[in-house]
């Protein structure tokens, strides 16, 4: 129930605009029908180093946007600017489009590519380096990512 909790507390909409579509071990996925989006979520597991706020990765899906399965990850400390945001999934590295504490895919291939990595993989890690200098180490466990996304994917499927 924290990863409920995390939702509510990191998206603006109101908590009752909220349907949980159902947690899968680690991963919740959700539909928010006053915007309409559905997401995939899971809060970090392990974070290394003194955490400014909750972090958090997440596949959305906005159907009147044509977007889906968009990656995205919440830094747990605001990263240095001339430091890179990277995810390690199962031996593949990615390097993310990132501002200070927030990153995403750089284009929807890496979506994809991040996608099939999160679906055959046990473990996830963001890494980057802190503003002290400091790394950033933010662990996932994946187990539950791949029927969650699903889950997000079927709870937008019909909305437009």
């Amino acid at each position: 129930m924290i990863l409920l909790a995390l939702c509510f507390a990191t998206l603006s909409a109101p908590i009752a605009a909220k349907d949980s579509l159902g947690i899968f071990n680690s991963w919740g996925a959700f539909r928010d029908l006053n915007v309409p989006r559905c997401y995939a979520l899971a809060e970090s597991e392990e974070i290394t180093g003194k955490a400014e706020r909750k972090s958090y990765a997440s596949v959305g899906f906005w159907p009147k946007r044509n977007i889906r399965a968009q990656f995205h990850v919440r830094l747990s400390r605001d990263r240095s600017s001339n430091s890179r945001v990277m995810v390690g999934i199962g031996g593949r590295r990615f390097q993310l489009t990132a501002n200070r504490s927030d990153g995403w895919s750089q284009d929807k291939r890496m979506d994809a590519a991040i996608i099939a990595a999160l679906r055959s993989a046990n473990s996830m890690t963001i890494e980057s380096t802190g503003r002290n200098g400091k790394p950033i180490v933010d662990a996932y466990l994946l187990r539950g990512a791949a029927t969650a996304i699903d889950a997000a994917s079927l709870g937008c499927s019909r909305l437009k």
